[in-house]
């Protein structure tokens, strides 16, 4: 298994892997697949976000399903209600994501852990509370239809399914580029000191405040984007959408893939979303399997599937170093015996 995992994180697999979606709608035995693997790209980009907050800073957000939902219905709001056209309203709702992540952070981020959590699971809730009781402005239940589609400037028609898989795939693409670029950057050793640990990363001069608040940041405009994009792609969406049960499976697609990884929220959410569209023919019993295979997960792979092979390659490594290490200690040692019985 180890070794399968082994060939998926080279660069050359890499490749092999976006080659793989490129062609994907191709060899999809249906447009309902490549709808399919189009949503869990879309839930990707939302867990990368949280990958930021939670992997890299290690700051639970409970609220990162309720930003998903605030990208959704900017966009929706604008283009269904005020006639906005597809992009200008998908920047709106960037903004807006990252703003409203800042005014939250400013305040969530000056407390500590389980605290933190508790928080913004409260913030997470009363998102889905304004959003389903605000009927003025979100429509309440009923939710917002007619929400338009991109535009593709006169050269492709994002209304169909393939198309817009395309475009979806295009910002995961970016998605991850950033995340590695941003893992390799002082900003990103940065968050990772804090996560080690709140007073060493104090001590080494680390601003907890402002980087913790960027990292917040950064995470909701990961899920406003994500957001955005879903609403683009169903054109119709309630106050589920900013249902906790979302956060709480974006949480589990990262622990799956691996928490503080680079390709651990794909692996993830690909992953469970395709065994998920798997058992649907088992319908209310599919947890009965789903359930216990999501077990064995844990058991086997306790730092998810990207975050263990990595475990297991870093010890793999000190194994060598030592034994290669050992091996030139006994040389040393033989040498100069033979030395001696030569003289």
């Amino acid at each position: 298994m180890f070794k399968f995992a082994s060939l998926l994180m080279t660069p050359a697999a890499k490749y092999l892997m976006l080659a793989f979606a490129v062609l994907f709608p191709f060899f999809a035995a249906n447009e309902y697949q490549v709808y399919v693997m189009a949503t869990a790209f879309v839930w990707a980009i939302a867990v990368y976000g949280l990958n930021i907050i939670t992997g890299f800073c290690g700051q639970l957000n409970l609220a990162h399903g309720g930003f998903f939902a605030i990208g959704a219905y900017t966009l929706g709001l604008l283009t269904a209600d005020y006639g906005w056209s597809f992009w200008p309203a998908f920047v709106a709702a960037l903004v807006m994501a990252a703003v409203l992540g800042f005014l939250v952070g400013i305040v969530s981020l000056r407390l500590k852990e389980h605290y933190f959590a508790i928080f913004t699971l409260c913030v997470g809730f009363i998102i889905y509370l304004l959003i389903d009781k605000w009927e003025e402005l979100t429509h309440g239940a009923i939710g917002v239809r007619d929400i338009a589609a991109p535009y593709g400037f006169g050269v492709v028609d994002f209304t169909d399914t393939t198309p817009f898989y395309y475009l979806v795939l295009a910002f995961l693409v970016f998605a991850i580029w950033f995340m590695g670029r941003l893992s390799k950057s002082l900003l990103g050793r940065t968050f990772i000191a804090i996560r080690n640990g709140d007073e060493l990363a104090q001590s080494l001069g680390i601003n907890l405040m402002r980087n913790k608040v960027l990292a917040f940041v950064l995470s909701t405009t990961y899920a406003g984007l994500a957001g955005a994009l879903y609403a683009g792609m169903v054109r119709f969406i309630g106050p589920d959408e900013a249902n906790i049960n979302h956060t709480f499976d974006m949480i589990t697609y990262l622990l799956v893939g691996g928490i503080g990884t680079i390709m651990g929220p794909l692996l993830g959410t690909v992953g469970i979303v395709w065994i998920t569209q798997s058992l649907q023919f088992l319908e209310e019993y599919r947890m009965i399997i789903f359930g216990p295979l999501l077990v064995l997960l844990v058991i086997f792979f306790p730092r998810g599937i990207a975050g263990s092979f990595l475990t297991w390659m870093h010890r793999k490594s000190q194994a060598l170093g030592s034994g290669k290490k050992h091996k030139e200690s006994k040389v040393n040692t033989v040498q100069p015996r033979e030395a001696e019985s030569n003289a």
